[in-house]
């Protein structure tokens, strides 16, 4: 049986979507009369990639499409990430351009790892030290061509990052073979791991190491919003998949958890320390987070607008989730703690 939260009002601004849980539905993961808080409402097209940094920082992508996203004299705005601060509320940009990012992660060691996509993005993988402010690219290319649109990152606790290489928009030509799933290894060595996940967009190690979940989201085709309204495109794979991941960073498919079909499918996700999944689901007929079992069975859902992604806060806000919908940011107080990679100690 579904645990549906049923929205029962919006308030503007700092406001919350009031939520509200059946009887015959209680929930141990979202509290009953748990809140949607809206933190943030100023992005341009489409937030994305929510992820907080050691220090509690919420930062988060604002892709600007190329298309739309233009002042009174054509210019393009040129992509911008975004950082919210828990305890005061106030949202500022972080860094503009953002070579269009999309997935934000943060490493053991605290460095933020970023996926730029196309459309005049960089269409590569970036760390930024946050101490210094210093980029390094780590993925610029694979086997000499450029990627399709990196999306979104994962990272296990091995120091290995994962990240996926769809295309949902972007003039720019696209050189690789498949639209795959890639490693990077401490060496700065890149490895193409999944070549059978259809589109892939949301990627997730789990806590426990054994799993690398990803999503497909295949809409079809390559450029969000340019097709005519009335042209028909042929949706593929909708799906969440388990991969087997093995302990020298190889994975295996395993098997489908859900198909979201004929519907759209996922797409950023996250895990808690339970190893239960939070995926952005972007049905129409009913958006909003999911949240599974490992094995894939709906356990809650949380009723939003059309979703992105998410991810859990830390320290005093680690049991909070955070969610990028539309052009907004919001979040969510929970009954259990979201999974954060261990810091790494330096070394005395």
């Amino acid at each position: 049986m579904r645990h549906v939260l049923v929205l029962s009002s919006i308030f503007i601004g700092f406001g919350c979507f009031c939520l509200e849980q059946p009887a015959s539905a209680q929930s141990t993961i979202v509290p009953k009369g748990a809140k949607l808080e809206l933190l943030f409402d100023g992005g341009v097209t489409l937030t994305e990639g929510c992820a907080s940094a050691p220090d509690g920082t919420i930062y988060f992508s604002d892709i600007t499409f190329s298309h739309v996203a233009k002042d009174k004299r054509g210019f393009i705005e040129a992509g911008h990430i975004w950082k919210f601060d828990p305890k005061t509320k106030k949202t500022t940009v972080f860094r503009s351009p953002s070579g269009m990012s999309n997935g934000i992660k943060f490493d053991a060691e605290g460095n933020m790892i970023i996926a730029e996509g196309a459309d005049y993005g960089g269409r590569r993988v970036i760390k930024t030290d946050m101490k210094t402010g210093k980029s390094y690219i780590i993925a610029g290319m694979f086997e000499g061509r450029r990627f399709n649109a990196p999306n979104d990152i994962t990272i296990d606790e091995k120091g290995r990052i994962y990240f996926s290489d769809p295309r949902y928009l972007g003039h720019e030509p696209i050189e690789q073979p498949v639209q795959g799933v890639y490693r990077i290894d401490p060496d700065g060595s890149i490895h193409r791991v999944i070549t059978d996940a259809g589109k892939p967009n949301g990627v997730c190690v789990s806590p426990d190491q054994k799993t690398l979940y990803v999503v497909s989201n295949d809409n079809g085709h390559w450029g969000i919003e340019r097709l005519p309204k009335d042209a028909p495109a042929r949706k593929g794979l909708m799906a969440l998949l388990a991969y087997d991941l093995a302990a020298d960073g190889t994975a295996k498919f395993r098997k489908v958890l859900v198909d979201y079909a004929p519907e759209d499918g996922p797409d950023g996700l996250c895990a808690d320390v339970a190893g239960n999944l939070y995926v952005a689901v972007r049905d129409e007929k009913r958006p909003g987070i999911y949240v599974y079992s490992p094995q894939g069975k709906e356990l809650d859902y949380i009723k939003t607008e059309i979703p992105t992604n998410v991810g859990f806060g830390r320290g005093d806000e680690r049991s909070t989730l955070y969610i990028t919908a539309g052009k907004s940011l919001y979040r969510i107080r929970l009954n259990i703690e979201g999974y954060q990679l261990p810091p790494k100690v330096a070394a005395p």
